[in-house]
């Protein structure tokens, strides 16, 4: 029995009380898991919406962790913006595919990779008409402050969400201008607290990434989840703070921390591949599990790519996404067939009646 199994027959085999979960048949518990109780799911009181004017079947595509190819556009000055590398080939597959997308930003870059410091107050404005040009298909959005730590937004405070939403956000208007910005969010590691899905309704965004699945109440054993990230809870930790299991091609991290950005099973069912969205009566905030079954670019090689995409191909949305480090060759996990992949993926999608729209154009 896989982990997602065990979980789910553990809170089946004692539904009448707060579920502590037990040994399956073998005897044998999870060490993440022993022991843990289920808790509700954070968004009780919501609709199922969607944008009435979408009608037939559509792509998405956005690349996180984005500061590297800002910092050779200052550095480096092309003359075009498409004549950086990491840009000039989704200007290519935009050209000949009509693919769609958003980079998502940090503010900064990190100290893991040395001090080679730099920021988005220093990306020159002088691209910034070739920015309008093309903010029909290429937008930039909020992500984090920089790569590490893991999970900045677990337990964020208002006050904190807006001072870095506005500094990013002013420094893509005043590189790339007004309409640039995306008001669909993706947060650096996805879960976020209640109080920063507040502060994003609050400052425009309309439509957030969230997790999935059964939720777990953390009772300080730091051994329940992988490099730490249990310390990510308890520091500042909010009460809607707890753990899951998912699904993901990096067994590492399987078991994970989550906010209130989470859905359940059935509410990812009703919306995952589809126009749909999970509209939070409470925020105000529609939430959407982006990653779904559409490959995540830098999980596949080319051939995987290719049979996991065949096997969505017909859903009404399927939402593509990919990391921008591995593009680079310094990267310690570069992938040459970075540019290859996403050509692949943009390629397919026209040949299989897809149109490529922004994930904002969902609301």
């Amino acid at each position: 029995m896989n982990r997602r199994d065990f979980l789910k027959a553990g809170a089946l085999a004692l539904a009448s009380a707060p579920a502590a979960v037990v040994a399956d048949a073998a005897g044998k518990v999870p060490e993440f898991a022993r022991g843990a109780v289920e808790l509700p799911p954070t968004i009780s009181d919501f609709e199922y919406v969607s944008n009435p004017a979408l009608k037939g079947k559509f792509a998405s595509f956005f690349i996180d962790d984005a500061i590297w190819f800002l910092r050779d556009l200052a550095r480096q000055r092309p003359k075009s913006l498409f004549d950086n590398a990491f840009l000039k080939p989704l200007k290519e597959c935009h050209d000949k595919y009509g693919l769609k997308l958003q980079i998502n930003l940090f503010y900064r870059t990190d100290f893991y990779y040395g001090m080679d410091e730099f920021s988005l107050a220093e990306v020159p404005d002088a691209y910034k008409a070739e920015w309008q040009a093309n903010k029909d298909w290429l937008k930039l959005g909020f992500h984090s402050l920089q790569e590490f730590p893991d999970y900045p937004w677990l337990n964020a405070n208002y006050a904190d969400i807006v001072k870095l939403f506005n500094r990013i956000k002013g420094e893509i208007v005043r590189f790339a201008g007004e309409g640039v910005f995306t008001c669909a969010l993706v947060p650096h590691w996805c879960p976020m607290s209640e109080e920063g899905c507040r502060a994003m309704k609050d400052l425009g965004i309309k439509i957030m990434e969230c997790t999935v699945g059964p939720r777990y109440r953390y009772d300080g054993v730091r051994s329940r989840l992988p490099y730490g990230h249990a310390m990510r809870i308890e520091q500042n930790r909010k009460p809607e703070t707890a753990f899951y299991w998912r699904d993901s091609r990096n067994a590492e991290i399987s078991a994970s921390a989550c906010s209130y950005n989470h859905i359940s099973e059935a509410q990812a069912a009703a919306t995952g591949l589809s126009l749909k969205s999970v509209l939070d009566k409470r925020t105000g905030m529609r939430f959407k599990h982006l990653f779904c079954d559409a490959p995540c670019l830098n999980l596949v090689d080319v051939p995987t790519l290719k049979s996991d995409t065949a096997k969505v191909l017909g859903r009404d949305h399927l939402c593509f996404s990919d990391h921008e480090q591995y593009f680079f060759p310094d990267y310690l996990a570069y992938q040459p067939d970075y540019a290859e992949k996403i050509r692949v993926m943009s390629q397919m999608m026209q040949d299989n009646g897809y149109r490529f729209i922004f994930i904002e154009e969902l609301v």
